[in-house]
């Protein structure tokens, strides 16, 4: 649709002599009514849009629009390792040490038998376990056969028995694969054939040596930090973790250099929050390869030999500083006191100039007296 828009003279007369006011619309005909003027000027198809990023817009002059603050985007967690979720610990088949007993005894006495048999007994042996005299059939293959029987089941037999204590474990292996863990106690059977791994799973105190560590200004730090664990899934604490120490190290540096060390002296609450939150990486890293971890503390925190120096003397400057405020305001009260006294009891009349003087030679008296008592 074309528009056609109508010249309007910016004045007119009128038939009293007068001024015509401007029309109110700026573009209008009898078809048609207010255009906006910017479509006038648009040629060319729709702009395409284009996603804007999410920052910070500046409030355009005139419009009193309010600016965009941008959210604070938070730190993504550093990913958990990742370990075979078929490595889960389970109970490995064992039977009752008294199984054992009696396969091996069942070999011996098989071994015995055998022995008579084939006549190769000692005489005096079979007097003694009361058997009759055999007819010494002699060493045959039978015989042969018989003896590898008997001692296989003596080797299965003896060769299973175990002793479980209370707070070990063992991680069973056959062929690079897990087949189990043990943690009954007592006497038990164990297949022969099966790899053992003993495993200590009571509670532990790992002590670290002295860590690097840093304050919430970057001050260097070194701390010594306290670590009680325990292995709690024994397959994915074996099999995956050579050394459990050393993994527990690498986590607490890793904590270490995430988290400010609250510096010596500092509050309790503030010492706590930051055990906290050790505790809290720590656990998280850990956890992943079957160790449990109850509580990282830093124990001693001391300042490291390239700062240290620095900050001993900075502590010493604010001590000094802190004494020399106290014992100021202690001589300034002492001659306040002292010129009140004498003022109110009328033992002196003193001007201006004479009070100045007074309270001069007091400070310095004051002074020196207690300078000498602190040295």
């Amino acid at each position: 649709m074309t528009t056609t828009a109508s010249h309007t003279p910016e004045s007119e007369g009128t038939s009293d002599g007068g001024t015509a006011p401007r029309p109110a619309r700026l573009i209008q005909n009898e078809a048609t009514t207010e255009i906006p003027v910017h479509l006038l000027f648009r040629d060319g198809p729709d702009p395409v849009s284009v996603p804007l990023r999410p920052m910070v817009v500046g409030r355009r002059q005139g419009t009193g629009e309010q600016p965009r603050l941008r959210r604070p985007v938070q730190p993504k967690p550093p990913p958990v390792p990742e370990v075979d979720p078929d490595l889960v610990e389970r109970p490995a088949r064992v039977l009752p040490g008294a199984a054992g007993v009696l396969a091996g005894a069942c070999g011996a006495a098989g071994g015995l038998a055998t022995s008579w048999w084939a006549g190769v007994l000692p005489p005096l042996a079979v007097d003694a376990l009361g058997l009759p005299v055999s007819a010494g059939a002699g060493l045959g293959p039978a015989q042969w056969a018989a003896y590898t029987g008997a001692g296989a089941l003596g080797l299965f037999g003896f060769g299973g028995l175990a002793r479980g204590r209370t707070g070990r474990a063992w991680v069973l292996g056959l062929f690079g694969r897990y087949r189990g863990t043990v943690r009954r106690t007592g006497l038990l059977w164990v297949n022969p054939l099966l790899l053992r791994r003993r495993v200590d799973v009571r509670l532990r105190h790992w002590r670290s040596d002295q860590m690097p560590a840093a304050d919430g200004n970057g001050v260097a730090l070194r701390a010594v930090v306290l670590v009680v664990w325990r292995v709690r899934d024994t397959a994915r604490a074996t099999l995956t973790v050579e050394d459990h120490e050393t993994y527990l190290r690498e986590c607490v540096e890793a904590a270490l250099a995430r988290v400010p060390v609250e510096t010596p002296g500092a509050a309790r609450g503030s010492a706590e929050a930051t055990a906290d939150t050790l505790t809290r990486l720590v656990v998280r890293d850990a956890g992943a390869v079957g160790l449990e971890v109850f509580s990282v503390r830093p124990v001693r925190v001391e300042y490291a030999p390239e700062v240290a120096a620095a900050m001993h003397r900075r502590s010493i400057a604010a001590l000094d500083a802190q004494h020399r405020a106290t014992m100021l305001t202690s001589v300034v009260d002492s001659v306040e006191d002292t010129v009140t006294r004498l003022t109110v009891r009328g033992l002196v009349e003193l001007d201006d100039y004479e009070r100045k003087a007074l309270v001069k030679d007091l400070t310095v008296a004051f002074c020196a007296g207690r300078g000498e008592t602190a040295g």
